[in-house]
């Protein structure tokens, strides 16, 4: 007797209106995205900004995560469009690697963020936990393409799939894990996280985009366990899975050192003013001491500055010579 399966598949992947065809796909994303935009917003505003400064690196870093994801997935999965290169482009069919969107994503939305004369790593604060919310709406995106589900499972939430769906070694099984339904439980987790540890914890501005990294990668190591869509493994792992293995030991260990001082305000780039001297924090209009320097004193309100000294003259010569000067002026 066949197990029953809580999740059905999906009745369609898209509809119509007029000759117009919807992907579900596409919409699971476009929802996301808005999402993201959403509370990106949101909390550049509350950080004191106006929350327009923002869109233009946003979308920018949106376009180039689409770019960077669909490039690493056709690059591990080049077999697939053998003799249907044009598939190449039809992102609405599936096929986003996350890890390469992440990337490219991140650093065009950092390096758009810089030339427009932002605090980047405020940017990144205020920015990354929308990552994982798009994450948590986008992932039901596979659900409706029927594609990204796990081992075959009895659980009684195990999702059905339909026989054309089920890789080669699986077809008689009719229930496998729903691994979208995980990351998706688990994405809106680390957005809880990062907004609890960003408000909770003073961390130094920009470490929350490690705390996600880390966070993400633990997860998603786990998922890779259990997908069967992958093309290549070594030792029982997948090359995300092992993706996954270094950027939580990368990205915990520069955490680690990031935030092993205590909290400390980090100088943008972009805010220290140009001279010889160090500037203070922006805004607090203080002047830091040169390394192995005194401090300046600073002159009290209304107090006359104190006169010069004349410089060492041991011969005299120089007070001499503007001694006689002063006299042939008064016998003039």
């Amino acid at each position: 007797m066949s197990p029953i399966a809580f999740i059905p598949p999906p009745p369609s992947n898209g509809f119509h209106v007029g000759p117009l065809f919807f992907h579900f796909y596409g919409l699971m994303i476009a929802i996301g995205v808005l999402f993201a935009f959403w509370l990106a917003r949101r909390r550049w505003r509350q950080a004191g900004h106006d929350p327009a400064e923002i869109e233009v690196p946003g979308i920018w870093a949106v376009v180039a995560g689409f770019i960077g994801g669909r490039i690493a997935y056709v690059s591990t999965h080049s077999g697939e469009f053998q003799g249907r290169w044009l598939h190449v482009f039809a992102i609405w069919e599936g096929g986003l690697a996350l890890y390469g969107g992440l990337t490219l994503g991140i650093l065009t939305g950092i390096y758009v963020a810089w030339r427009r004369g932002l605090p980047v790593l405020r940017v990144l604060d205020a920015a990354i936990p929308a990552i994982p919310l798009a994450q948590a709406f986008g992932r039901w995106g596979n659900y409706f393409n029927q594609e990204l589900f796990g081992t075959p499972s009895r659980l009684p939430w195990a999702l059905e799939v339909e026989p054309n769906f089920r890789p080669d070694k699986y077809r008689e099984f009719a229930t496998f894990h729903p691994t979208f339904l995980y990351e998706s439980i688990w994405n809106l987790l680390v957005v809880g996280a990062l907004l609890y540890l960003n408000a909770r914890r003073k961390l130094r501005p920009g470490s929350i985009v490690l705390c996600y990294l880390v966070l993400y990668g633990v997860g998603r190591f786990g998922l890779e366990l259990i997908r069967t869509d992958t093309t290549f493994r070594l030792f029982g792992l997948s090359r995300n899975a092992y993706v996954s293995l270094a950027v939580v030991v990368g990205a915990g260990a520069w955490l680690y050192l990031r935030e092993r001082g205590g909290p400390e305000e980090t100088r943008e780039p972009a805010t220290v003013a140009a001279g010889s001297g160090d500037a203070g924090p922006a805004g607090s209009g203080e002047v830091l001491p040169r390394e192995g320097g005194d401090a300046p004193a600073a002159e009290e309100p209304g107090e006359p500055a104190e006169p010069a000294e004349p410089a060492d003259d041991p011969s005299g010569a120089a007070t001499r010579d503007t001694a006689a000067k002063g006299a042939e002026r008064e016998h003039d």
